[in-house]
């Protein structure tokens, strides 16, 4: 074999093997990937059934709703246009109350999220922006409804 043909060999197998970590890295990358999505945005449909993803929003008033186990419960996420019923089962962060911010990772089954981890805001001025950004879209669309009326 010619070292012209050797060296070609080398340089397809160097290709081909950073051709396989490169399509392994983005599977991976694209497995992991968790997005972010507003109570409106899940009920308009842009939110994938489910695959795993984030609600933001408030915690709805008097929606807190334990079962006798302690662990098993449910409540109600609102950006104030949209409120989605969320099911959890785990312990809640010190934070969490009604009226506050939240975070919510979990899937979407068209009726109900359910969450596999629940993050509260950690004083008193902060809200993710991804969350803030919805929830201040959500209120100028029921403000501008009202004054359709």
């Amino acid at each position: 074999m010619s070292p012209r043909r050797k060296r070609m060999l080398w340089v397809a197998g160097a290709l081909l093997t950073l051709a396989l970590v490169a399509f392994f890295v983005v599977n991976a990358f694209r497995e992991n990937l968790v997005f972010f999505y507003s109570p409106t945005q899940i009920v308009a449909g842009e939110a994938p059934e489910g695959r795993a993803f984030r609600i933001g929003g408030m915690v709805a008033e008097h929606s807190l709703q334990r079962q006798r186990d302690g662990v098993t419960l449910q409540f109600a996420v609102t950006d104030t246009d949209k409120t989605i019923e969320v099911h959890y089962q785990g312990l809640l962060p010190d934070l969490f109350k009604e009226g506050k911010g939240v975070v919510a990772q979990g899937s979407w089954d068209g009726k109900v999220f359910t969450a596999t981890e629940v993050l509260a805001k950690h004083d008193e001025n902060y809200m993710p922006p991804e969350a803030q950004e919805a929830v201040n879209k959500a209120h100028q669309r029921a403000i501008e409804k009202k004054a359709v009326q």
